[in-house]
């Protein structure tokens, strides 16, 4: 069985290789000097396998810091940055290894009055002498009398889904500007859509995006039965695009089994995105498996291809006659990267020449590029420039504080911030 360069790199770097495969890769520090950015530690902290770097929205004096290993680290007061832990979820995600445990937080909009937040993680639980995974969407409630403290026991799962496989969980978590929770999913695991998961509205919920309204507005829809979706919890955009649709791919599927949740289909491990304030698009980096890594935006009722396409390439199989794919804004060869770490529209005045680029990275080279958008078209060479070396970057952010890009270096257990080399002669 092939296994997929995510598993490879993810799986390597759990038992600490990874930063060697960073530390050694021929792209890794030939071009340091030449490069206009670089990283330097954010804070004086350390975490435990961080996966995700998250602000409350409207705050600018806290942070939160997912580490993967199931806790949630706050940094109360970032001008005296010290740690605590807002919440541990250690026991209920009980096996942390290949990319199990915490993977996403998210604060809803209104935090400040409902004191509510959404958690990605993977769960073990024992049904009926077995051992299941689970993937779980929950929402949790912070204490009424310490804001940087969360309630445990105030969990409410919305979906619970039970996965053969403990790689491609994806596992971003985002509130877009029409207050609707976006959730990225990854095929199930293994290698080659083995799980057949792909290119399917009824099946389960994996390798795509969903789209919930949480709040349960007038007007939006309950959701179609399916043993994991927990009624009550969370009600469907009634503009979602898939609502009601009576074929996909050319094959007739029955509107009552079609999971109107998806936002967008066809994506292989995506591993995290971001919106753009600035234009409102959805970017995403999808990690890819035998060849190409991939930078999609993503669009309502978009088709990004897997797994009849990897990047721009055929991968396996024939697409049905007819259908189309949404184009990469960019993908790039192995030979450039193993396992792409989407990342985020640079706004801000400290780093003008960056102003409306795209900031990516690879995990398994450690390279961060800056692309250029061409609108929402695909793009060529001459707009994507490496920039700076990161070693296993898994997340990029904002800090509240001043809007500086901040960067969170897996291996080393740090959170790095993008500076300006001292070498670039600026």
């Amino acid at each position: 069985m092939r296994i997929s360069p995510w598993t490879v790199s993810l799986s390597v770097i759990f038992v600490g290789l990874v930063v060697l495969l960073g530390a050694f890769s021929p792209f890794a520090h030939s071009a340091d000097a030449a490069l206009p950015f670089t990283t330097e530690l954010a804070f004086k902290l350390n975490f435990d396998q961080p996966v995700a770097i998250v602000s409350p929205p409207g705050e600018t004096n806290r942070l939160f810091i997912v580490e993967k290993t199931g806790r949630i680290i706050v940094i109360p007061d970032l001008a005296h940055p010290t740690r605590s832990t807002f919440l541990n979820l250690k026991s209920r995600v009980g096996n942390d290894d290949s990319e199990q445990g915490v993977l996403a937080l998210a604060f809803h909009p209104d935090f400040k009055n409902n004191r509510q937040f959404y958690v990605w993680y993977t769960s073990y639980q024992h049904v009926k002498g077995n051992v299941v995974l689970e993937d779980r969407l929950s929402r949790f409630i912070v204490s009424a009398t310490n804001p940087n403290v969360a309630d445990p026991a105030s969990e409410l799962q919305l979906i619970a889904q039970a996965d053969e496989a403990g790689n491609h969980n994806g596992g971003e978590l985002l509130f877009g500007a029409d207050g609707y929770l976006y959730l990225s999913l990854g095929d199930e695991g293994g290698a080659n859509d083995e799980h057949h998961n792909s290119q399917r509205l009824d099946k389960n919920f994996f390798s795509g995006i969903l789209r919930l309204d949480v709040d349960q507005r007038p007007g939006s829809l309950r959701p179609n039965p399916h043993p994991a979706v927990h009624a009550g919890t969370y009600a469907v955009p009634p503009d979602n695009p898939f609502v009601g649709v009576t074929s996909f791919n050319g094959r007739t599927v029955d509107p009552t089994q079609v999971h109107t949740e998806f936002w967008a289909v066809g994506l292989r491990n995506p591993w995290r995105m971001s919106f753009d304030p600035s234009t409102g698009w959805l970017w995403c980096g999808d990690v890819g498996q035998d060849q190409h890594e991939e930078v999609d935006i993503i669009t309502r009722g978009g088709n990004y291809g897997w797994n009849f396409r990897e990047g721009n390439f055929p991968f396996r199989g024939t697409p049905p006659q007819g259908v189309m794919f949404n184009e990469p804004v960019w993908d790039y060869p192995h030979s450039q990267g193993m396992s792409i770490t989407g990342g985020l529209v640079s706004h801000g005045a400290r780093y003008p020449e960056l102003e409306g680029k795209y900031l990516f990275a690879d995990f398994a080279f450690g390279r961060i590029w800056a692309l250029t958008p061409d609108g929402d078209k695909p793009v060529g060479a001459e707009r994507v420039q490496h920039i700076a070396q990161g070693a296993t970057i898994v997340d990029f952010a904002r800090d509240p504080s001043n809007g500086d890009v901040l960067l969170a270096n897996f291996g080393e257990g740090k959170i790095m911030r993008l500076v300006r080399s001292s070498k670039s002669g600026k």
